[in-house]
């Protein structure tokens, strides 16, 4: 039996969805496209790439054709993940950057080689039953034909269009009437729909070792670029198992670096040690030992994580349960503290979950980093292409120090939930470094409180800012609640708007189906039958 209550505490525009076969996104268009898969006789990865390819139709602004991607699948017997980012050009070196204190975020200098591609393409091979190309019906389709922009969507679109103003390629694809389209109007993009005809026709071998890879590198060598033949070719995702961290008797499953999604195991691992349900649900000392088990799970991911190639000491190192109580232990209930970090931002991020009748259950991230990515896009095919090298460090002697083909640190990080070796919730929050903080609040929620799916993503958040010593707030969490915080130190930003506090999406799986919740802060649709 599940853990929790049917109670829904919170103001909410939603309600879960109790259903045998289920997709929860972002989109609600995309939502459908991967329900289709269901119902045509397709599985749950097949949903899940449906919903992927889709995604980067018709939410343009979080993710694209040049995104990177993640995923944890449950195939019934056991859990798989797959890392499916990408490394930056061989020829990118650290003196690129002389005089400067970070990396770029726009233009070629962030562009790491796009994974998302290979990442359909590696699932639908190992998993998949539908046809390749069937998935990319609904996207060409939307490409083609135009979509209707959703509000939150179309306001994302509009707020960045003055940081792309000097790429002309990125604005004759994404505002050729001169601006970003709104809510409820069509919009087209003939160009995305011939790539991904191109893509669904040859199993996306033209985007690594073909006719589109042709075209990514010619317009890098016509612009500054670094990008070659040869960057695209030698790419491959890779399988990988999945980190994992006891709490409260469930195991949260994470890919392992050069994701972050260590951090949120850290951050439970130190909360493992308190006795966190006897505090009320959003009451001060609650939040107060979160927040600083989570900076403390930052200060170490910040300094270790990179291309495990590169990392001074392994992953399971950081989960030491000596270590992990040695942490514990530094936490004081009366103040708050501030361990050196340094988190980056993100605002463009897509996450989906799916899940079949037969119990194949799917986690899957997919992303530009920020917004459309670098602003370049290659012209005539609709290739927004990613950002991620800009969570690169240009400090001598870090791990995470840009190199030429090195995977940057990454935020984007699906997660996965089992107790006992059996499976039990496919979960994730986008938004750059909200990601791990909303893994834990999810498995604090549902795992302390008792709350359900919908109940723990309707919940009122906390965010710990880049700075970490600043700790945003949204409106929900009482007002004695905030002054108690102020009073231990913290410095404390409430009552915000949702735009920092991410987007989540969970799939709870039931005795004889799933319950799904999916989040008010963006357009998403949880949907089953």
């Amino acid at each position: 039996m599940q853990p929790f209550t049917w109670d829904l505490p919170y103001p909410s525009r939603r309600m879960p969805i109790l259903a045998q076969n289920v997709v929860a996104t972002s989109q609600p268009l995309a939502a459908q496209a991967g329900l289709d898969a269901l119902r045509r006789g397709g599985n749950a990865v097949d949903a899940a790439l449906a919903t992927a390819i889709a995604l980067t139709v018709v939410e343009p602004t979080s993710n694209g054709l040049g995104s990177d991607a993640f995923a944890i699948v449950w195939d019934g017997a056991g859990l798989h993940g797959l890392n499916a980012s990408g490394r930056a050009p061989q020829a990118l070196t650290p003196e690129r950057f002389a005089g400067l204190k970070q990396m770029p975020t726009i233009g070629w200098d962030p562009v790491t080689v796009p994974g998302a591609v290979s990442a359909w393409a590696a699932l639908a091979e190992r998993f998949g039953k539908l046809p390749f190309a069937e998935l990319f019906t609904a996207a060409i389709h939307y490409a083609r034909d135009g979509f209707l922009v959703s509000p939150i969507t179309a306001r994302a679109w509009a707020g960045v269009l003055q940081r792309y103003a000097d790429y002309p390629a990125f604005a004759a694809t994404f505002a050729p009437d001169g601006r970003a389209p709104h809510p409820g109007e069509l919009f087209r993009c003939p160009d995305q729909a011939r790539t991904l005809e191109t893509i669904a026709a040859t199993q996306g071998e033209a985007f690594y070792r073909g006719a589109l890879a042709e075209r990514i590198v010619a317009h890098a060598q016509a612009t500054g670029g670094l990008m070659t033949v040869d960057d695209l070719a030698s790419h491959a995702p890779e399988w990988v198992t999945p980190l994992a961290q006891i709490y409260r008797g469930y195991c949260l499953h994470e890919i392992p670096p050069n994701g972050q999604g260590l951090a949120a195991l850290i951050a439970l691992g130190i909360l493992q040690h308190f006795d966190l349900a006897q505090y009320p649900v959003d009451s001060a000392d609650s939040i107060h030992l979160q927040v600083e088990a989570m900076k403390l799970a930052f200060a170490e991911a910040h300094r270790h994580i990179a291309d495990p190639a590169w990392m001074d000491i392994p992953p399971q190192a950081l989960l030491d349960e000596t270590f992990l109580a040695e942490r514990a232990r530094q936490i004081r209930m009366d103040a708050a503290q501030f361990p050196a970090a340094a988190l980056p931002t993100d605002h463009g991020t897509v996450y989906l979950a799916a899940a079949d009748a037969e119990g194949m259950m799917v986690s899957y991230i997919q992303s530009n980093y920020m917004g459309f990515g670098s602003g370049i896009v290659v012209p005539g095919t609709g290739i927004s292409l990613q950002n991620r090298g800009a969570g690169f460090r240009l400090e001598a002697g870090h791990p995470n120090r840009v190199a030429g083909g090195k995977r940057p640190y990454h935020t984007i990080i699906p997660g996965f939930v089992t107790q006992a070796g059996k499976p039990v919730m496919s979960c994730g929050v986008m938004g750059g470094a909200m990601q791990p903080q909303g893994h834990v609040q999810m498995m604090v929620r549902l795992f302390d409180y008792g709350q359900n799916p919908q109940a723990a993503s309707d919940a009122p958040r906390w965010y710990i800012e880049e700075n970490p010593t600043e700790l945003s707030l949204e409106p929900g969490f009482a007002p004695e609640v905030v002054a108690e915080l102020r009073r231990r130190g913290h410095h404390v930003t409430a009552d915000l708007p949702p735009g920092r506090f991410g987007g989540a999406q969970l799939i709870y799986r039931l005795e004889s189906g799933y319950c799904a919740g999916t989040d008010w802060r963006k357009d998403g649709q949880a949907t089953g039958y």
